[in-house]
């Protein structure tokens, strides 16, 4: 199936729409990406699937939307459906993509696309065995103006040569039940907001990291990452890389106090931090990390 095509009428060119399914009523979904979709000139929204088909139905009503399906196998056979967004958990982000491509549908799948490698490879293959379809991450950023022309500036070299970015992402959740707390279902801070800091990264430099370096502290109840520290680097001189890429970064109470010091010849380095709940009980001090973690 490919994407819908441009139609002349009378002499005007015009483009069908997309028609989009929906897997499951995700918050991020019905509060975000759903009305946005309904919102695009070539887009619209025929079809809204749950495991529960009563909270179909309410999504559908809420959204104005015809039709809704008590399973997502209902809602890849029908044939009006020419894409599918895919905010489920984690884990089912490669599975339920996979599927929906040989089903037929484009997809636009959550971020981020897979838990692992791995995985994600998986899907990569599944995408190759159907070359008219389209699989897309949905790191909606990459499209804002203000990002494009951002990476516009570091193109032209407007603010000279781009060294290092340092980003952090951090939010307050400590109940047990939500997706993002659960392990079995690709939870923990990296997945959930470290991966905006790494996408950014790859965004500006167009390039990808030699070396990365990271310390993880794990909640002890919920047993998903909670405190992310990276450090991600490009040599620019393959063979004094042991030499150009010297960093050291903290771990402590206050936040604040966490740095990045790297010596001129890094080409490129990214400090990443994504915190998502306090650490009261955090094992690990400034001081002390940076005394014991050094790269050498």
């Amino acid at each position: 199936m490919a994407l819908p095509s441009f139609m002349a009428k009378e002499g005007v060119i015009q483009m069908a729409k997309v028609r989009w399914g929906i897997l499951s009523t995700a918050n991020i979904g019905m509060t975000k990406v759903n009305p946005a979709i309904q919102k695009g000139q070539y887009c619209e929204i025929v079809a809204i699937a749950s495991r529960d088909r009563q909270a179909a139905e309410r999504a559908a009503r809420q959204l104005g939307v015809a039709k809704a399906y008590g399973s997502y196998e209902e809602l890849l056979a029908d044939a009006e459906v020419d894409a599918i967004y895919n905010p489920l958990p984690n884990h089912l982000h490669v599975p339920w993509s996979i599927k929906a491509l040989e089903a037929g549908k484009h997809v636009l799948c959550e971020k981020p696309i897979a838990p692992t490698s791995a995985e994600a490879q998986h899907l990569v293959d599944a995408a190759k065995r159907h070359p008219k379809l389209k699989v897309m991450e949905a790191f909606m950023y990459r499209f804002h103006p203000q990002w494009q022309r951002t990476r516009e500036l570091v193109r032209e070299g407007r603010l000279g040569e781009l060294r290092a970015i340092q980003a952090g992402f951090s939010y307050y959740l400590t109940d047990p039940t939500n997706i993002r707390n659960q392990v079995e279902a690709g939870g923990g801070t990296l997945l959930d907001v470290g991966c905006y800091p790494i996408s950014v990264a790859r965004f500006l430099y167009e390039s990808e990291p030699e070396r990365t370096f990271g310390i993880v502290e794990y909640d002890p109840a919920m047993k998903t990452d909670r405190l992310v520290s990276a450090v991600r680097s490009r040599s620019k001189f393959r063979s004094m890389r042991r030499r150009t890429s010297r960093a050291v970064f903290g771990l402590g109470r206050d936040m604040g106090r966490a740095r990045c010091a790297t010596r001129s010849r890094c080409q490129w380095q990214t400090s990443i931090r994504c915190r998502p709940m306090p650490s009261p009980n955090r094992s690990w001090t400034t001081r002390q990390f940076r005394r014991r973690s050094r790269i050498r």
